[in-house]
C-alpha cells in the first residue's frame, strides 16, 4: 500500500490552518518540523504525553511555577513572545530560590498565521531556553480559527529544584530590612507602549527581558539571609511592593532620588501620563534582605551584567497598615499604591 504523499511545510510563505491543530499527520509535520527541530533533545524525543525526567538530589525540593504570555506586539525592540516565554518562566522559578530545570510549552495558533513568524518565535524561544540552560521539554499545540485568537499566545511551565533549607518568601519581609532593586524600571513595559503608539525617541527603548536565575545565585551568596525575590513583571514595582506589604504586614518607605530611571523611559511615561513605578519589567528583581547584607547585596548586583545599575531604594518599617510610601525629591511622602484596572494591557 502506497504511504500517502505530504506536501512539506512552506515555512517561508505558508499560514497555520485548521489542520495543524486536527491530531492527524499535518499536526505531526508542523510538531515535528518547526517545535521539534527548534526544541530537540533527549527528554522531548520520548515523543510521549508526558517525559520522565531524572530524579531529583537529595534534600531538594520541587519547586513549579506556570504564566501565559499574550504580549502584543509579537516582536518588539529587544525580544519577542517566544524569548518572553522562557524568561517569564525561568525567573519565577528563580525567584523562588530554586534552579530551574526545565520547561513545558502550551501554544495556541489562530488560523491564518504565517509560518514564518512562528519559526521566529519558536526559534527565539529555543535560543533563549539554550541560553538559560534550561530545556523545553514537553508541551502542546492547538489551532483556532481566524478571528478567534490572535496570531499565537504561549503558556510555559517551568520546574526547580529548591535546596533544603533555603526559603524566600513574600510572608517574610521585616521592619529595618533594605529593599534593593537590579536596575533601572519600567523598560519593558514602555518597549512595547513605543512600539504599540508608534512614538519616536531619538534612541531606541528596548525590552529587559531576560533570564535572572544566575544574578539571584550571585544575590544569594551574597545576601545569606535574603527574605524576598520577586521579579516586577505586570503592575510593575509599585503592586509588587504593595502585595509584599501585604503578605508580610510591614510598611515600606522609599527614596524617590534612589530609583533608577531610564531616561528615555522617564520621558516616554511623563508623554504617556504614566508613573514608572507601574510599568513591567521582564528582567529586574526585587531583593529585601536584612540591612546588616544590604552593601553586599548591592557589589554582588552591580557586579553582574544584569545588575549594574542596581539600587538601594528603600527600607521596610512597622505599619500595621500595611502603606508603601515614597520620600519624594521636595521632602515630602506620597502615597504608592496598587492600580485600579489594567493600565497597559497585553504587555506581557
Amino acid at each position: 500500500m502506497k504511504k500517502a504523499y505530504v506536501r512539506p511545510l512552506d515555512l517561508r510563505q505558508g499560514c497555520v490552518d485548521l489542520s495543524h491543530g486536527g491530531g492527524g499527520r499535518s499536526m505531526v509535520q508542523l510538531i515535528s518540523d518547526v517545535f521539534g527541530r527548534a526544541f530537540d533533545n533527549e527528554w522531548l524525543r520520548q515523543g510521549d504525553d508526558g517525559t520522565v525526567l531524572p530524579a531529583l538530589a537529595p534534600g531538594e525540593q520541587l519547586v513549579m511555577a506556570t504564566d501565559a504570555h499574550v504580549v502584543s506586539p509579537l516582536f518588539f525592540p529587544g525580544g519577542d513572545i517566544g524569548c518572553l516565554a522562557v524568561h517569564g518562566t525561568v525567573n519565577d522559578v528563580a525567584v523562588m530560590g530554586a534552579r530551574p530545570l526545565y520547561l513545558a510549552a502550551s501554544f495556541i495558533l489562530e488560523e491564518g498565521f504565517p509560518l514564518a513568524d512562528l519559526v521566529r518565535i519558536v526559534e527565539s524561544m529555543a535560543r533563549a531556553a539554550r541560553e538559560a540552560g534550561v530545556p523545553v521539554v514537553t508541551g502542546d499545540t492547538k489551532v483556532v480559527e481566524k478571528g478567534h485568537g490572535d496570531g499565537v499566545f504561549i503558556t510555559t511551565t517551568g520546574v526547580g529544584a529548591l535546596p533544603a533549607g533555603r526559603r524566600l518568601s513574600g510572608t517574610l519581609a521585616r521592619p529595618g530590612d533594605a529593599i534593593l532593586v537590579s536596575g533601572t524600571l519600567g523598560d519593558h513595559g514602555m518597549a512595547i507602549m513605543a512600539q504599540r503608539e508608534n512614538l519616536g525617541f531619538e534612541s531606541c527603548i528596548r525590552s529587559d527581558t531576560a533570564a535572572l536565575h544566575g544574578l539571584v545565585e550571585a544575590a544569594l551568596a551574597a545576601a545569606p539571609g535574603m527574605r524576598v525575590l520577586r521579579d516586577p513583571t505586570r503592575g510593575g514595582l509599585a503592586a509588587t511592593l504593595n502585595e509584599i506589604a501585604q503578605q508580610s504586614r510591614v510598611g515600606m518607605v522609599l527614596d524617590e532620588t534612589a530609583l533608577p530611571v531610564d531616561p528615555q523611559v522617564a520621558a516616554a511615561c511623563e508623554f504617556l501620563g504614566l508613573d514608572p513605578l507601574n510599568i513591567a519589567n521582564e528582567g529586574k528583581l526585587i531583593a529585601i534582605c536584612p540591612a546588616a547584607e544590604a552593601e553586599a547585596l548591592l557589589a554582588a548586583l552591580r557586579a553582574h551584567p544584569l545588575g549594574a545599575q542596581a539600587a538601594r531604594i528603600g527600607e521596610v518599617i512597622d505599619d500595621p497598615h500595611a502603606f508603601v510610601q515614597m520620600k519624594t525629591v521636595f521632602g515630602g511622602r506620597r502615597m504608592v499604591d496598587w492600580l485600579a484596572g489594567e493600565q497597559l494591557p497585553r504587555i506581557c
